[in-house]
């Protein structure tokens, strides 16, 4: 191999001696494209329209806008649109299409008048941004008289735009396809609008997928269908689609229908484009989403690039109400923005610690990395200090009041607020016995569990993780959107969840030890179990109780658990496990298990084991126990979701936990 490539460098060099201007020629091109190329890739992705691109340039070729009649059948009369034909247009060559429609109190004439579409695309084909195609902008008010006059809302009117669907399929897309050159299948067709033409191009646009493979909807209106209406088989949509784009101002008020289109298409996987500018209901968002949209129109594009174009995100489902910000970008990244023109250094803690940058205003700002799925607890850090963020809503975490943030994902459908009957979360306080002292438990009672006086349920007992109490499961948990859904599936048996305050002594893992296991014992056992079964309506035999913690509850619920296999034939462990370098503490347990493993074995119908994965601070511990537990024969299940010791992995263990319960 060393000679090979001897003999290669030899010949190079003669190559470059005999061939020496042209050499250099070429090595000189060689590192300008290398260069070139680099430039190019790390040149960040333009997001939003530069100063200029909407200004008439004289210096460049220019299209032509034309008005065109065409006969309608549907409407009974010959109708009119506006066309834009490309600079050095041919009728030689065939063009694909862009259809463009107006909103509700425009006509065909309004995008030429406020948007000029026809400035903004000869300068991005001056620019060699875009495929040359041919704009359409039709009259999207099917009706004999088509004006913007007089009530644009009454029902006729309204009606109007519906009925264009027809128009635009049967007259005016085939007068298109005989009067111009224009390429004739799906791929080559695009349909775009604004406003209530936003709402028909996502309706006429995803309601025929053998006609169009590229939608856009600009602040689309609340003729907008729903989204089940509007893509019943998503599988079709990912199959035919070429860009499906959703775009809106954060300060418009019909951001709504925009944001549950794309929720929707986040929950089925659908690639899309989502959007979202500073500003309102107006042309400066419309314009800037036609110069945006059309770049991508007719040529390949990297579905994997979608999430990344936004320049604004949606502002997180825990803000406090009305603030902006943080905001989730489409890539689960973070968008903070805070004022604090006094501090010296503003942090926040959220997996890791970012520092924020300060602007002239005295406004801190930062984009995050990508953030796993579900809640997360954050800290905002001024001068070193943790303070929860004003913004947000606090959870109590930590051990302290903690700020929180929700990352919307696909898969969180199962702890999503549905149209499904919705069970209560009650708060209850009794006196303990045991600590002589008033505390508390939140209780989920399920669908119809007032109004059925005789049905008699089943008992989850579930525990929180150190740092936590009786509203972990409540808030962070979303224990009770969890079961709605999975009762409304009929994927788990209506039960009632008993949240209980598992802190004793110190609380949390501080004052952990069997001293604070035995008491937790005596609360459940002597206090809690009893004051349930007596002011609810409970079946009260092990076959109808189970038992389930996480971390800290998790420990909880192998000590009063396993002892006590004749009140629970159910327990779930999630991220626990006893502790591998506390042999004084975790052995008499496993003596405990082992001098007891056939009753253990025979009184449970599940002993359920869950971790986040091996990122789980819990994992080794989890590991080196289900060992123990082999040795000793006890019988168990095992399962992982990927997440770490985290809040996503916990409600996860709570749905899929729940189905097993009193089958």
């Amino acid at each position: 191999m060393a000679a090979i490539i001897g003999i290669i460098d030899h010949l190079i060099c003669r190559l470059f001696i005999i061939y020496k201007p042209v050499m250099k020629r070429l090595i000189a091109f060689s590192l300008f494209t290398t260069v070139f190329c680099i430039a190019c890739f790390a040149q960040e992705r333009e997001k939003i329209a530069p100063a200029g691109y909407d200004s008439l340039r004289m210096e460049i070729p220019h299209g032509k806008i034309d008005t065109i009649t065409y006969p309608s059948k549907t409407v009974g009369t010959n109708r009119r649109s506006l066309i834009y034909t490309p600079p050095d247009f041919s009728s030689k060559k065939k063009y694909p299409v862009l259809y463009l429609l107006h909103g509700i109190g425009g006509d065909e004439k309004e995008w030429l008048k406020e948007g000029k579409p026809q400035v903004i695309l000869d300068n991005l084909y001056a620019a060699g941004k875009i495929e040359p195609m041919i704009v359409v902008l039709p009259n999207g008010r099917a009706m004999k008289d088509d004006r913007a006059i007089g009530n644009i809302y009454e029902p006729a009117k309204a009606q109007a735009f519906a009925t264009f669907e027809k128009d635009l399929l049967n007259d005016l897309i085939p007068y298109i396809e005989k009067k111009y050159p224009v390429l004739k299948n799906r791929e080559s067709r695009a349909i775009a609008g604004l406003s209530m033409g936003g709402g028909q191009a996502l309706n006429f646009g995803l309601g025929n997928l053998d006609k169009f493979a590229w939608v856009g909807g600009f602040s689309s209106a609340p003729n907008t269908k729903t989204p089940q209406e509007l893509l019943p088989d998503p599988e079709a949509a990912k199959a035919k689609l070429k860009l499906l784009w959703i775009s809106c101002g954060d300060n418009d008020g019909l951001i709504t229908f925009s944001k549950r289109t794309h929720d929707y298409l986040n929950e089925k996987n659908v690639p899309h484009i989502y959007y979202i500018m500073p500003g309102v209901h107006d042309f400066k968002v419309w314009k800037n989403s036609l110069y945006m949209f059309t770049q991508f129109l007719f040529k390949p594009v990297d579905v994997s690039t979608f999430n990344k174009y936004t320049v604004l995100g949606t502002p997180a489902s825990s803000n406090i109400r009305s603030v902006k910000y943080p905001q989730v970008l489409p890539d689960s990244r973070v968008l903070f923005r805070m004022k604090a023109p006094d501090a010296q250094r503003v942090q926040i803690d959220l997996g890791r610690k970012y520092d924020m940058a300060r602007d002239t205003g005295g406004y801190w700002k930062l984009v995050t990395d990508s953030i796993s799925e579900g809640f997360h607890y954050y800290s905002l850090l001024i001068d070193g200090v943790a303070v929860a963020d004003p913004a947000s809503e606090s959870y109590y975490g930590m051990s302290r009041m903690a700020s929180g943030i929700e990352i919307p994902f696909a898969g969180g459908d199962y702890y999503a607020e549905k149209n499904v009957p919705h069970g209560d979360l009650r708060i209850k306080r009794y006196f303990s016995t045991v600590t002589n002292s008033w505390r508390r438990f939140y209780i989920y009672t399920p669908p119809g569990y007032d109004a059925n006086v005789i049905e008699k349920y089943p008992v989850l007992y579930i525990l929180h993780g150190g740092g936590e109490d009786e509203r972990g499961w409540a808030t962070q948990g979303r224990t009770d959107l969890i079961l709605d859904n999975l009762i409304a599936e009929k994927k788990a048996k209506p039960m009632l969840i008993v949240m209980p305050d598992g802190n004793f002594g110190s609380g949390g893992l501080a004052g952990f030890g069997e001293q604070s296991l035995r008491q937790f014992e005596n609360e459940l056992k002597q206090v809690i179990i009893p004051f349930v079964d007596k002011n609810y309506r409970t079946e009260t035999d092990a076959k109808n109780r189970a038992l389930a913690g996480l971390s800290l509850g998790g420990l909880q619920t192998l000590y009063a658990g396993i002892r006590n296999t004749q009140l629970f034939s159910w327990l779930g462990v999630f991220s626990s496990g006893w502790f591998s370098n506390q042999p004084t503490l975790a052995n008499p347990q496993y003596e405990y298990m082992k001098n007891n493993a056939a009753a253990i074995n025979g009184n449970l119908k599940s002993l359920w084991i869950s971790m986040g994965g091996k990122e789980d601070i819990a994992y080794s511990n989890c590991k080196i126990m289900m060992t123990k537990f082999d040795e000793m024969g006890i019988k168990y299940s095992y399962t992982e979701y990927p997440g770490g010791h985290t809040w996503p992995v916990w409600r996860n263990n709570l749905y899929n936990f729940a189905q097993v319960l009193f089958r």
